[in-house]
């Protein structure tokens, strides 16, 4: 009997002690259960880059930058591949940056983590403020709860609230990157965007105020006010160099590749190319590629006494460079030269209109697959930074503390920075230029020409439209900037807007969650908004609109 309770004593403890080996041993090595942190945000890092092959096929060169009257293509319906975005940040943005506050607030030295718990308050906000400028409200002071509060129905933050929110978080998260660094761990490689220079990320935080200021304004003019003065105080500054954009630059990136044609070609608008061309802008060759009006065409025309259509100035020193109507169906006859050649007689057929200048935006695209053009994805800019104080200058939202300089300051600076980095981004793509070297005669020349400088007379028209021709590869920003601004105006003697038929869609629809999930509190913030749940049809979507551009006026109406 003393052996047999031996023998169950003995076991006992070995069976308790295989339960924990068994344990230990049969932990899936797969799974990680302490992710390191700069691991966590290299991947919320790249993914609000990397899914944009998807955003810029079916969204960006087919929908909002014709639009906008940036480019003009084959109208298309608004696919259900769009708003990528929305499902991007709540699958692969923010949970990391979720986890890695939890992680940092659970150490004892956290002090020494403030900068990288800042930063990402700023990376998600980035990506969320683009998420809302098509949606609306969304789930974001309830969001990413499920894993640690068991929150499965988060709420769906109105518009003013997700503003208000990130205001917040972007001041404190300024402040925390502006104060001394001494101790702060970094994150490695992990930060390839500003190589852990947290004073940038300070003033990407305070640019990204403008913006939400810019947004604010058709509903709370005062807010605009004092959300400026704010960033023009602060401590941290804002975006005021080429260093300090926001630009994702890896030499293998290629998210548009041969789809730049996909369904359609793209080419330039009558509005943009006028524009350009009258004011000598040296953009115009970055944007847009030429026709086949070059060399010795007049020759060929005499020879076969052909003659140009009336829409084209056979003299015009820049006839090379053509647009036509942003809508097909208001002028048919010049629209016809999209897609059919002009007969100049014998074998040759010439072109008439160009396209958009496809190897800006996409380096590598046919014949260029192999080289060693690489697309630079300027995503926060010192040029829109400069174009927002310049506005808000002019409007009188500047008085009583120091703004740096006047509004024709901020618009000259304006100026300068978007040529510069348009022609930065043209150089990485082995595409044509603007100028060589730092382009300061030409950029000085384009200030002071009549057209362009200001002249006391319509002079925040002037600042739109810079700003408006800077957001040529920034499409979300286009859009809200023609949404909230009503410019280029149907009226105007300096920009005229295209004519234009259809309706434009002024919002996305937000799907409805898997039905047992989310769906009472979508329905009650669709509700609330005015919109029509489930209601994918464009006369919806054209008339109910987000609460930021609820007292915006109509395309083509600024005041």
């Amino acid at each position: 009997m003393k052996k047999l309770s031996l023998y169950i004593v003995i076991a006992a403890v070995v069976c308790v002690s295989c339960k924990k080996d068994f344990a230990e041993i049969n932990t899936d090595p797969s799974v990680v259960t302490s992710p390191d942190i700069n691991a966590l945000f290299a991947y919320s890092a790249e993914n609000i880059e990397s899914y944009q092959g998807t955003e810029w096929i079916w969204e960006n060169l087919e929908q909002l930058l014709r639009f906008s009257q940036h480019l003009t293509t084959d109208p298309y319906e608004l696919s259900t591949n769009i708003n990528s975005r929305y499902g991007v940040l709540y699958n692969r943005v923010l949970p990391n940056l979720f986890e890695i506050r939890k992680q940092i607030d659970a150490k004892t030295d956290k002090d020494r983590y403030r900068n990288i718990r800042a930063v990402t308050y700023v990376l998600q906000i980035l990506h969320a403020l683009k998420v809302t400028d098509m949606n609306g409200s969304m789930p974001y002071t309830q969001a990413i709860l499920g894993r640690t509060e068991a929150q499965y129905k988060p709420v769906y933050d109105n518009q003013k609230t997700l503003y208000d929110t990130w205001l917040k978080e972007l001041t404190e998260a300024a402040d925390a990157l502006s104060a001394d660094a001494a101790g702060q761990v970094n994150l490695g490689a992990s930060d390839f965007y500003y190589a852990n220079a947290w004073q940038n990320w300070a003033k990407l935080a305070n640019t990204l105020k403008l913006r939400i200021a810019a947004r604010y304004e058709g509903q709370d003019v005062n807010a605009t006010k004092r959300i400026f003065k704010e960033v023009m105080q602060s401590p941290a500054g804002f975006i005021d160099s080429d260093i300090a954009q926001f630009v994702y630059n890896k030499p293998q990136h290629n998210p548009i590749g041969n789809d730049i044609d996909y369904r359609s070609p793209r080419f330039g608008t009558s509005s943009i190319i006028n524009f350009l061309k009258s004011t000598n802008d040296p953009r115009l060759k970055i944007y847009f590629s030429p026709n086949d009006l070059v060399g010795s065409f007049k020759d060929t025309l005499a020879k076969y006494g052909k003659t140009l259509p009336a829409f084209i100035n056979v003299n015009d020193p820049l006839v090379m460079f053509q647009g036509g109507p942003a809508d097909w169906t208001t002028d048919p006859a010049v629209a016809t030269f999209y897609k059919t050649t002009f007969d100049a007689g014998g074998d040759n057929k010439y072109r008439l209109i160009g396209n958009i200048n496809k190897r800006f935006f996409a380096p590598r695209y046919g014949t260029f697959s192999n080289s060693n053009g690489r697309m630079l994805d300027y995503m926060v800019t010192w040029a829109e930074t400069c174009f927002y104080i310049a506005e808000f200058i002019q409007k009188g939202h500047g008085v009583g503390f120091d703004t740096k300089g006047s509004a024709a300051d901020w618009y000259n600076r304006g100026i300068a920075a978007s040529m510069q980095t348009m022609n930065k981004i043209a150089i990485a793509a082995e595409s044509t230029t603007g100028f060589t070297g730092n382009g300061d005669a030409e950029i000085a020349a384009y200030q002071n020409h009549v057209n362009v400088k200001f002249n006391g007379v319509n002079n925040l028209e002037r600042i739109y439209i810079q700003q408006y021709l800077n957001f040529y590869r920034l499409p979300t920003e286009a859009f809200t900037f023609v949404r909230r601004t009503g410019y280029p105006k149907n009226t105007s003697t300096y920009y005229p807007r295209n004519a234009w038929n259809e309706p434009i869609p002024r919002r996305y629809p937000l799907e409805e969650p898997p039905l047992g999930t989310n769906n009472e509190n979508w329905q009650k913030a669709q509700q609330e908004q005015g919109f029509t749940p489930g209601d994918r049809g464009v006369p919806a979507l054209s008339t109910q609109r987000l609460w930021f551009d609820k007292n915006s006026p109509d395309f083509g109406k600024g005041i």
